[in-house]
């Protein structure tokens, strides 16, 4: 598949304005020759990068259309964050929190914002230390290839707890991930099935820890 192929079918599964578009052709640029000297996605997932990577991260919009503060744990190649930033350039108050603990990936970051002009706003921090710190009002919380889902749920719980809602991107293991998640959480839960493939979206707008039995039991590990 042609990259002009994949860009046309990524782009009839999820439409967007003419103006969002050139940010993302500016974004996907930049991204291809990043590429060559910091691995930002799977080699494997570059011939159906607007199919795998950019219309994913699109279709969270559609899930949480009135969202405008977003916070995007691990932000890495910026997917999601970038690409719903770049959906949202035009929407007044629209900002995206980007938090990223590598260096090089949060100069890639940096360089993607300056070039497209989308609203956010990069955090160089681990994402614990920057929920713990966050005192503003979140409407959506989330992630993508950054850790399992009873990390996720740990790190998001402040946030949800604060009103936000969470939207994890996951794959199909996503079943399995969930059996472990609520070993350590109590969560309201809705699945949605990806656009894009095989994968899934976990939304909550609920997660409360459950007491362990044993002081002692294993804790999932939070920090990142």
């Amino acid at each position: 598949m042609t990259a002009e192929v994949d860009k046309a079918a990524a782009l009839a599964l999820i439409p967007v304005s003419r103006q969002t578009e050139a940010r993302l052709d500016a974004y996907v640029d930049l991204l291809l020759r990043w590429q060559a000297k910091t691995n930002l996605v799977a080699a494997s997932t570059l011939p159906k990068l607007w199919t795998r990577h950019i219309a994913d991260s699109l279709q969270l919009l559609a899930l949480a259309p009135d969202a405008k503060a977003w916070v995007d744990l691990g932000s890495g190649g910026g997917f999601p964050g970038i690409v719903l930033a770049c959906a949202m350039a035009e929407v007044p108050g629209a900002a995206v929190h980007l938090v990223e603990r590598n260096a090089r990936k949060a100069a890639f970051l940096r360089e993607a914002l300056r070039i497209t002009g989308a609203p956010a706003i990069i955090h160089l921090a681990d994402i614990r230390d920057y929920v713990d710190r966050l005192s503003s009002p979140v409407d959506c919380v989330t992630a993508r290839a950054v850790a399992p889902l009873q990390q996720l749920v740990g790190f998001a719980e402040p946030l949800v707890a604060k009103g936000a809602r969470a939207l994890f991107l996951k794959g199909q293991d996503v079943e399995a991930e969930l059996t472990e998640a609520t070993k350590y959480w109590t969560l309201a839960q809705r699945l949605h099935p990806s656009r894009t493939g095989d994968g899934w979206i976990v939304e909550l707008d609920r997660i409360e820890r459950r007491l362990q039995p044993d002081a002692t039991a294993e804790q999932p590990n939070d920090r990142n």
